[in-house]
């Protein structure tokens, strides 16, 4: 499997002016194909191919006097940026046509330099490399100094390098690893995400949701108020800006750094996780919207996938209309409406359950009831039926995601 490692990188003032005209030239390359496709298609002209947009927007533009300050670059930096076009359009077309499944894909769009993300990527055959001083050495732009957190364990196929809107650079490495079985357990877990507490696991363990968001509302109200009363178009005003955007990384940092320890953690210590496949597009319509981009479910749910491909670990998500939280563990019962204020209930078996203690407990019983018979048979416990299409596999981080069951 192919993996990413970031490293944070620290340019030179010059080499930082090397990288700004980069990340132009490759922005100009993109736009230029893209209007090219586009004038194509308004004039009747057949699609462009790769090949023949590749020769028009970068080898003949070079000649030009208008895009001579193209050569200034490494060509495959250009060449990178075209391909990304060509992506683009692929799986637009892959989407309008049914081929590509989950939500439709928008036509390309033009590139600003006013985007919060400018990136560029060097593959094999720019010769990058890593200098015996731990520097990355780019074509055209110099060796760029490096905070190593840890090694890569192969030979990187790829460098992109990212500056985001806080002002900061990263170095992107694309290395190959083969996967790396953890020693088997018998733990099986079965999670439950909400907003009272971020994950309940069917053990009985609760995790805290911090809500960085929330914790941070005082800070990011104050940047933005000062961003507010700066005049457009000043220097003050990009400081003020920057300054927003900084504030706005430390909070997406925190909680990546959670979700990254929380899913290493259940992964290491079980052989079996078992998730509820939520909505999370869904969720963010209503009026809990905030609170559901702050919890990050998502982000986490595809850290415990991955990571559990990569260990050898498996790793199912529970169909979304699975009543969880409304399914007696103990009997089998399903009760009736049951309003997200409830948070404990009694099943008339007797039977005394936290609402989400129960739904983890429900979700790990039909993980496990799935993943002993994948055949589409009835194996929900108690008189739950299992859905019978697709039985047994593996949906994709985007498609068929959950209800709010869990919540």
């Amino acid at each position: 499997m192919q993996l990413r490692y970031n490293f944070r990188i620290y340019p030179t003032p010059d080499q930082c002016a090397a990288l700004a005209r980069a990340f132009g030239c490759a922005r100009v390359v993109f736009n230029d194909g893209l209007r090219a496709r586009t004038d194509a298609r308004e004039q009747g002209l057949p699609y462009l191919s790769d090949g023949e947009l590749s020769k028009r927007v970068i080898t003949r533009a070079k000649k030009t006097p208008e895009r001579a300050w193209l050569g200034e670059v490494s060509s495959v930096v250009l060449q990178q940026a075209l391909a990304d076009l060509n992506t683009a359009y692929r799986n637009f077309f892959a989407s309008i046509t049914g081929r590509r499944k989950g939500p439709k894909v928008a036509p390309p769009r033009f590139r600003s330099k006013r985007d919060n993300r400018q990136a560029i990527r060097f593959t094999r055959n720019a010769r990058f490399s890593i200098t015996p001083g731990g520097r990355l050495r780019l074509p055209k732009i110099g060796d760029v100094p490096v905070r190593w957190s840890r090694g890569l364990p192969s030979e990187p196929s790829s460098v992109t390098v990212v500056k985001d809107a806080a002002g900061r650079y990263f170095a992107s490495f694309v290395v190959a690893m083969n996967d790396e079985s953890l020693p088997e357990t018998t733990g099986e877990v079965g999670i439950d995400l909400g907003l009272t507490h971020f994950a309940v696991l069917s053990d009985g363990r609760k995790i805290v949701g911090p809500r960085f968001l929330r914790r941070a509302a005082k800070k990011l109200r104050k940047a933005q108020q000062a961003l507010s009363r700066k005049a457009k178009g000043s220097a003050n005003r990009k400081k003020a800006v920057v300054e927003v955007a900084r504030a706005h990384a430390k909070v997406a940092d925190a909680r990546r750094d959670l979700a990254h320890k929380l899913s290493t953690s259940i992964i290491r210590d079980n052989q079996a996780v078992y998730v509820e496949n939520l909505s999370v597009s869904g969720l963010a319509r209503t009026r809990m919207a905030k609170s559901v981009h702050d919890a990050g479910w998502s982000q986490f749910v595809g850290m415990l996938e991955y990571k559990a491909t990569r260990y050898g670990r498996h790793f199912t998500r529970i169909d979304r209309w699975f009543p969880s939280s409304k399914l007696c563990s103990v009997c089998g019962t399903i009760a009736g409406s049951m309003p997200l204020n409830v948070r404990e209930w009694v099943c008339p078996c007797g039977a005394a359950h936290d609402r989400d203690v129960n739904a983890a407990v429900n979700i790990l019983a039909a993980g496990q009831a799935e993943r002993l018979n994948a055949c589409g048979a009835r194996v929900r416990p108690g008189l739950v039926p299992a859905p019978r299409d697709e039985a047994g596999t593996h949906p994709k981080p985007h498609a068929r995601q959950a209800g709010i069951s869990a919540l």
